[in-house]
């Protein structure tokens, strides 16, 4: 018999797995100088998975927190606009430290959120993202770090990074893995939401010459 009805939804908030109703998303430091020295992915392969993030976190309410470092000490500019565009009504905060959790804004930030499940990317990946994660899992937060989201200074530091916080309990994903993730079934009406978004990543992907070949795959049919 065809299946053509979606599962019940779980309990959206005490669901184990992510859903737009439990996490918060965070965006780390996606400046043009954090860029400039990154070299364990290009801009074109972050900026895939970061935007797909934001469309993401936009299209299903999720809440979202950016923050920088020392653009009010006048030294580095702002977070890229291809990531700030996805993200209308969403403001900056800034900070002087390298490890955003020691800053009491973005603290204030996440925590009046009310979530614990904290999906997390940023630049670089051994001190900007690593450093919070391990502090807010230290605190008791589960933390998602996106792997292909973010990027280190060497291919050394960032999996050596990505094996320190898997080792304190943080448990990676990648860009689409999360969108499957709150969207969850394709018969449900939100996936509507999530369609147009993995047909984006995939169109992207392809021109932006990451696409291994073969036919660009249609979601959701």
């Amino acid at each position: 018999m065809p299946k053509t009805q979606p599962e019940p939804i779980r309990d959206p908030k005490a669901d184990l797995l992510l859903t737009p109703e439990n996490c918060v998303l965070a965006l780390i430091d996606f400046q043009p100088g954090q860029y400039a020295t990154v070299t364990s992915a290009s801009r074109a392969e972050i900026d895939l998975g970061v935007v797909t993030l934001a469309k993401i976190a936009a299209a299903y309410g999720i809440p979202t927190v950016v923050t920088t470092v020392a653009v009010d000490m006048g030294v580095n500019e702002g977070t890229v606009p291809e990531i700030m565009d996805e993200l209308p009504g969403v403001m900056e905060i800034d900070r002087t430290g390298v490890n955003a959790w020691e800053d009491s804004d973005f603290r204030a930030a996440i925590e009046a959120t009310g979530r614990r499940k904290i999906v997390l990317a940023g630049l670089w990946t051994e001190v900007c993202l690593a450093f919070p994660t391990l502090d807010m899992l230290a605190e008791g937060y589960e933390v998602y770090p996106v792997a292909d989201a973010v990027g280190g200074v060497s291919q050394v530091t960032h999996d050596r990074a990505f094996d320190r916080m898997i080792q304190a309990g943080a448990h990676p994903v990648t860009a689409i893995a999360f969108g499957c993730e709150i969207m969850r079934n394709w018969a449900r009406g939100e996936a509507d939401l999530f369609r147009p978004i993995i047909n984006w990543y995939f169109q992207s992907k392809r021109e932006l010459g990451l696409w291994g070949g073969g036919q660009v795959p249609s979601a959701g049919s």
